[in-house]
Parts: C-alpha cells; sequence; structure tokens
C-alpha cells in the first residue's frame, strides 16, 4: 500500500510547494532554490518546467479560473500559465517591502477563498517571519515571529489551523473561526533527534495530519490528538513537503531537496504513495473576480 514511486527526478535543490490541479489533472510544484516552476501531469506523466527571473515558492488556483495566485520571493502575484511558460498578470501584495532579506515560503487556502501564507528569513539566520491571511485584497499578519513559516493547513471541518516552524522544530495549533480569526495557539508536535525538522503538510479526509520531515528521509501521519501512526520511509533525507491528488485524492505527492544532498541519487526527486486515505479537496483563492493592479 505504501510503495513508493519516483515520478521525476527533477533534481530541486529545494522542491516545495506541490499543488494538485484537478483541471489540469497535474502536480505543480517550485524549486526555490533553483528558480523553477515544475509540472507533472498524471494521464501521460508529461514533464515540463519553467526557469523563472523572480523564485516562485507557492502558488494556488483562482476560484474564478484564471490562473492562480502565486507568492514570489518578494511579491504576492496574480500569475497565469501556459506551455510557454508563466506570466505575471499583475501585482498583488509586498507586505514585507520594509524587509529585503525575507521571503514568502509556504501557503495553502481554506474552504472560504482565504489565503494563509508565511514568510522566513532568507538567510535561515533571523528569527523574522510571519503568518499572512490573504482575504481579497486584504494582507494582514496574523502571527509573529518565525524562524522559518512553513506548511499551513486545515483540519476537515476548518476549525484547527497547523502551522509551523521549522527552525524551532514545532508545529503550532490554532482555533480558527468562520471569519478567519485565530485564537488559542498552542504547541501540537515537537520534533525531537533522528525526527529532522517538520516542513511542509497536510490533512487527510480523517483528519490525520501528513508532515514531512527535513532532515528525517520519511513523512507521518498523526492522528488529530498529536499521536504517529503511520511512518513512510523514502530514499531521500530531505523531506520537504506532501499534498493530496489524483482522481481520488488518494495518492500522496512527495516533494524533495537536493540541497547539500549530491550524494543521495534521489535527492529532489518527486515522488507519489498510496496511503490508503484520501485527501481533502485543495482549496482556491477567492469567490469572485478580482480588480486587477496593472504590473
Amino acid at each position: 500500500m505504501h510503495d513508493v514511486e519516483c515520478l521525476w527526478q527533477a533534481h530541486t535543490l529545494l522542491g516545495e510547494g506541490p499543488a494538485w490541479v484537478p483541471a489540469l489533472d497535474s502536480l505543480l510544484f517550485v524549486d526555490i532554490d533553483g528558480s523553477r516552476l515544475l509540472s507533472w501531469r498524471r494521464g501521460d506523466a508529461r514533464q515540463q518546467e519553467w526557469s523563472l527571473p523572480e523564485a516562485c515558492c507557492w502558488l494556488i488556483e483562482r476560484a474564478d479560473g484564471d490562473g492562480f495566485l502565486a507568492g514570489l520571493r518578494s511579491r504576492i502575484v496574480h500569475l497565469r500559465l501556459s506551455d510557454d511558460g508563466p506570466v505575471v498578470v499583475s501585482d498583488w501584495a509586498r507586505p514585507e517591502a520594509h524587509l529585503p532579506g525575507n521571503r514568502f515560503n509556504d501557503a495553502k487556502a481554506d474552504t472560504h477563498g482565504r489565503v494563509w501564507a508565511g514568510t522566513m528569513d532568507n538567510g535561515e539566520k533571523a528569527v523574522s517571519g510571519s503568518l499572512y491571511r490573504i482575504d481579497g485584497r486584504e494582507v494582514v499578519r496574523v502571527d509573529q515571529p518565525y524562524g522559518i513559516a512553513n506548511g499551513p493547513t486545515f483540519s476537515p471541518d476548518g476549525r484547527t489551523l497547523y502551522h509551523t516552524d521549522t527552525a524551532a522544530r514545532t508545529i503550532y495549533a490554532f482555533d480558527c473561526s468562520p471569519a478567519g480569526e485565530l485564537s488559542a495557539k498552542r504547541v501540537h508536535l515537537r520534533f525531537e533527534g533522528d525526527e529532522g525538522y517538520p516542513d511542509g503538510m497536510c490533512c487527510d479526509a480523517d483528519g490525520g495530519l501528513w508532515v514531512a520531515h527535513f532532515g528525517g528521509a520519511r513523512v507521518t501521519r498523526f492522528t488529530p490528538d498529536g499521536r504517529p501512526d503511520r511512518r513512510i520511509a523514502l530514499p531521500a533525507t530531505q523531506i520537504t513537503s506532501c499534498a493530496f491528488g489524483g482522481e481520488g485524492l488518494d495518492e500522496l505527492y512527495v516533494t524533495t531537496a537536493r540541497r547539500g544532498r549530491d550524494d543521495e541519487p534521489l535527492a529532489g526527486a518527486l515522488f507519489r504513495l498510496r496511503p490508503g486515505v484520501r485527501g481533502l479537496p485543495p482549496g482556491r483563492f477567492g469567490q469572485a473576480p478580482m480588480q486587477e493592479i496593472p504590473t
């Protein structure tokens, strides 16, 4: 059931942000350090990649069908994608223009069309990261500080937001109201020893939390009360993120990093698992067409 398939040895320096896009029957992901956007199509295993002048850290499908909301290193943009490559249609926001050493790192959309995105110091030294809520044109900082803000994801009922500070090896849980207000921040999990560092994560339809272990060579499923109940080893050390996809949302796609691991043949590859549970439908940004701000 847990057979690990290597779908693509993409050699990503820092593979991140896997996003299942049903309309394209494709898994999109990014190579932040390599400034690449990559696409793997499920039906025919077609592989595509594009170089970017400014690295993309995450992208989330827009609910109006017009491309994606994307987090580049320094800004949030409206991005369209074609076989000719990605095109930035308009700037959305630059919430950390005053922090040139920071960049975006990871994001998810909730069922209300809001995007939750974290930032970090690109040099991984300063504790200058934050968590933002993007609701239409409104971009609000909702929590800080973070060394490496990572892996926001939601419980199936949307009432719990999980968010990670990878540098602190800690996953937090928040209560989240229907209006998007956070409260009751608490430590949900701490990683120790050979567990590595908690990185990207996602929830399944039963409430299990799947976490990528950066430096730990595995993904683990945790029950809603924080108990590990399934560990799946992978043939790469730096596991960066995971996302459910496929026609039945029963496939788990896993990204990895090659940075500092040239001795590992499958470091930087894209993997697929069949964990025996289903994921949640991917969230999309926005509920109505948005007014554009030309670049």
